[in-house]
């Protein structure tokens, strides 16, 4: 049983104020394997005071300082690719080979990337040519506390701790404490890469004690959260009392268009592996498949065929099977969203409730896939989060285009079609923040987030930089002076 019981607080590992020791799942087999601490308001307290202290000098320091130390944090993540990789399949579920290749690894891509985008922004510049003098400076906002999930752990985490100290911020993280021991070993390599003292901080917790603490918190410029809407509303609501900047990155349907004219083998298979990956517990899944009806029965039939060889095993083990969902709370979730698809008359084609045939133990389910949906059920409307496809069938462009925007969310959409101009034009009418077509993917640097109640601002590249940047105008600027 591993023993990580201490917060990382003003560049030391530290007790919590007050013990109050949390067990980590793993979901594989229900067994704890690791103890945690939950913080308290005046851990919150202790960090934020630490990042104050140190935010002065953090913020005046130099573009080559920031990027030099940068560097050093990515270098000593390449070094544990495989630690986090270990901690990410066990805290959270992820196979192996998705862990390593793909969980673990966007840490250091997004690492890589704000590297990149540090080298070349311009965090000062005069308004345009006529007004020279008018200058525009980019300046850190401030402390920023960071709540991130357990899903894709290591992309959140990067892709909030990285842009805010590139951006001369310091940080509070408070991870989920569902999956915590993925940051317990980023924060050491944290510490391994030599940031100054208060720069960056860690308190693990719940979210009503540590994450309501930090969003009230007066000393605390910026909250960026990563989860559900409900929480995320909670965030912004805490947060409103000390008027300040909240970014959200929340919950997804997220639709993809099947149009007639493509090879639907492939266009469908791929939607199903996408929606399938990390065991359908991604924000951008998509989780709505919208069939053109000269093609939709025999689309089902392929999801029928292609979803009965998904293989569902034990995530230590290498391979391309799917692992458990994250916990006891989520199997539940997702089980009775799936009762509720049958109870409204979709019809299951493939999967349903219950585990998977040789599984008696852990959060393990059955890749499912239902025919038959309509928009007003709950499978198409809410967010289930798991490996869970709602197939729906569309006459026109346009009543594709109605249902895909017909949801509360605005994350992601995706469109297949050998017609480019038909995809480009539906690409456009689609409310969402990120449009994928033709099976593309999207690389480091491209801005993540929604529309609607998929969240409010964007991370990664330039954007996710300029979300922790105050901007200042100064005018009657003077080149060389000062």
């Amino acid at each position: 049983m591993l023993r990580k019981t201490k917060f990382f607080i003003d560049g030391k590992w530290v007790a919590p104020d007050v013990a109050k020791e949390l067990e980590v799942i793993n979901p594989a087999d229900e067994q704890p394997f690791a103890v945690i601490s939950l913080g308290s308001a005046a851990d919150v307290d202790k960090a934020v005071e630490a990042a104050q202290r140190a935010f002065p000098s953090w913020s005046t320091t130099s573009r080559k300082e920031r990027l030099a130390l940068l560097e050093k944090l990515l270098a000593a993540y390449n070094r544990r690719m495989r630690d986090m990789a270990n901690a990410i399949s066990a805290e959270m579920g992820a196979p192996m080979k998705l862990a390593l290749e793909s969980q673990a690894a966007c840490g250091a891509g997004h690492i890589k990337s704000f590297i990149e985008v540090l080298q070349r922004f311009e965090f000062e510049e005069p308004l345009d040519e006529k007004n020279p003098g008018e200058r525009i400076v980019r300046e850190p906002i401030g402390v920023c506390g960071l709540i991130t999930p357990w899903n894709w752990p290591m992309n959140q985490v990067t892709l909030k701790v990285v842009p805010a100290l590139a951006a001369g911020c310091t940080v509070v993280l408070k991870p989920s404490e569902i999956a915590p021991m993925s940051s317990i070993v980023f924060a050491e390599m944290m510490e391994e890469a030599g940031f100054p003292a208060g720069v960056f901080n860690m308190v693990n917790g719940d979210g009503p004690s540590v994450g309501e603490a930090m969003s009230r918190h007066p000393g605390i410029d910026m909250m960026s959260f990563t989860g559900s809407t409900r929480a995320g509303v909670a965030v912004t609501k805490a947060a409103s009392e000390t008027v300040k900047r909240v970014t959200l990155e929340l919950g997804g349907k997220s639709p993809n268009i099947v149009f007639a004219d493509v090879d639907l083998v492939d266009a469908v298979t791929r939607g199903l592996a996408h929606c399938f990956e990390n065991t359908g517990q991604s924000c951008n899944a998509p989780t709505r498949m919208l069939v053109e009806r000269p093609v939709y029965d025999k689309a089902v039939d392929i999801a029928a065929k292609y979803t009965a060889t998904v293989k569902v095993g034990d995530p230590s083990e290498d391979g391309d099977h799917i692992g458990p969902l994250v916990s006891e709370m989520q199997f539940d979730k997702v089980q009775g969203l799936i009762e509720a698809g049958i109870k409204e008359g979709a019809r299951v084609v493939a999967g349903g409730i219950g585990r998977p045939e040789g599984f008696n133990r852990g959060y393990f389910v059955r890749p499912t896939v239902f025919a038959d949906v309509n928009n007003e059920m709950r499978i198409a409307r809410e967010e289930v989060f798991g490996p869970v496809l709602a197939m729906i069938p569309f006459e026109t462009e346009e009543e594709a285009i109605a249902i895909a925007n017909d949801t509360p969310y605005g994350l992601s959409a995706y469109v297949q079609s050998a017609d480019k101009a038909r995809a480009q034009r539906v690409a456009r009418k689609l409310r969402a923040g990120m449009v994928q077509i033709n099976g593309t993917d999207r690389p480091y640097g491209s801005p993540f987030g929604g529309y609607k109640q998929s969240g409010l601002g964007r991370e990664g590249g330039k954007w996710g930089l300029e979300d922790f940047l105050e901007v200042k105008a100064i005018s009657g600027f003077e080149e060389g002076l000062g």
